[in-house]
């Protein structure tokens, strides 16, 4: 990995991670033009890269803004933990059923904390960016489009600008756009997204942006659900983790009891990446996109007939409505990624960011103390 990419990480046990301590000089022309956004690390820092530097938090951990789950008070919880919680502006409002975004919003007095929109709904929308901007987030998140039509009003109202990717094409667009940071999101990951595995694309990515753009942040999503995910995330080259299901399942989201109550005990092998329910259900998404869900009746007889399923494009979108009213998991898909078999409780979302940051820091110290053996 590049010294470039990988950060400069630090502990409070030790003055620098053993892992890591020949990138902090590497950084120094990156760094001095943030010096603005730097603070000093508090007493419970206990890794310090690139992104929790210029985003100003104690942890390289973000909270996905997942729509219909993440609301205000997950985003506060995090938040308030050292991480950094984005509410789910999801659809924009082009949807029925989502979480009213303003009052989610109301709820992050006092704590740092961004906003994330599906962007090609935020299209048809445009003016709730401009409403959520009002509530002066520290920065915005962007997925699933050309987010370059709403970069210049996002830098103009002060805040930064993240832009998640599931492919290496997209970067380029995202960091013409004017990205802050790019997520690099795997396949692994629950709901919408691409075919790319984390482990590879992490590292490609980080390569492309050490020739492209240097000062770019990096993170990484898919299949990060603790300290072990963020330890090698950030040895793969990134400069902090986005993360999903595990804050799927933490005690301030959103999601509904019932549906983490089928998850916990499942594995990896449970869930599926298929685009038939959005094609069935008649949500237009763009088909380079697929949706990763736990395994049902409806996904065991539709999974494999997406060409019959577009054709079908809407059919069955009342039953859909009723069965997320209704909690009939045979047809509604109960929306989490491949790291629901890491999930065995729904803890506060205080604990989940405070556990992956200490396990990552012990798995980073204790990487040298690895015994190697000389080739002479």
């Amino acid at each position: 990995m590049n010294a470039t990419r990988r950060g400069f990480l630090t502990s409070n046990v030790t003055a620098m991670i053993a892992a890591a301590t020949c990138n902090f000089a590497d950084q120094g022309s990156d760094l001095k033009s943030d010096q603005s956004q730097k603070v000093p690390p508090s007493e419970d820092t206990l890794i310090r890269t690139r992104f929790t530097e210029r985003f100003g938090i104690r942890h390289p951990i973000v909270c996905a803004p997942m729509a219909f789950v993440a609301g205000g008070r997950l985003a506060f919880a995090v938040s308030r933990a050292g991480g950094l919680g984005l509410v789910a502006g999801g659809y924009a409002g082009t949807v029925g059923g989502e979480p009213d975004l303003e009052t989610e919003l109301a709820l992050l007095k006092g704590e740092k904390f961004g906003v994330g929109f599906i962007t090609w709904a935020l299209a048809r929308a445009p003016n709730i960016l401009t409403n959520a901007l009002k509530h002066s987030p520290f920065c915005v998140f962007l997925s699933f489009d050309d987010p370059a039509p709403f970069a210049r009003e996002i830098h103009n109202a002060g805040a930064l600008l993240i832009c998640q990717v599931q492919f290496l094409s997209q970067i380029e667009t995202a960091v013409k756009a004017g990205a802050d940071a790019i997520v690099v999101q795997g396949t692994e990951a629950g709901g919408h997204g691409g075919n790319r595995s984390t482990l590879p694309f992490v590292p490609e990515a980080a390569d492309y942006l050490k020739r492209r753009s240097p000062q770019t942040l990096l993170l990484a999503a898919g299949g990060i659900a603790d300290g072990r995910g963020l330890a090698a995330a950030l040895m793969l080259g990134a400069d902090g983790v986005v993360a999903g299901t595990r804050l799927w399942a933490s005690a301030e989201a959103l999601t509904p009891k019932a549906h983490t109550d089928r998850a916990i005990g499942k594995t990896g092998d449970s869930t599926i990446r298929t685009k038939v329910i959005d094609a069935l259900r008649g949500i237009p998404w763009p088909k380079q996109y697929s949706f990763r869900v736990l395994r049902n009746k409806l996904t065991d007889e539709w999974a494999y007939r997406e060409e019959e399923a577009f054709h079908a494009f809407g059919t069955l979108s009342e039953k859909y409505a009723q069965a997320r009213a209704q909690n009939d998991f045979d047809i509604l898909g109960v929306v989490c990624g491949e790291a629901v078999g890491a999930l065995n409780n729904r803890p506060t979302a205080e604990s989940i960011v405070k556990s992956m940051a200490e396990q990552a820091a012990d798995l980073l110290r204790n990487g040298s103390t690895l015994r190697f053996i000389s080739r002479t």
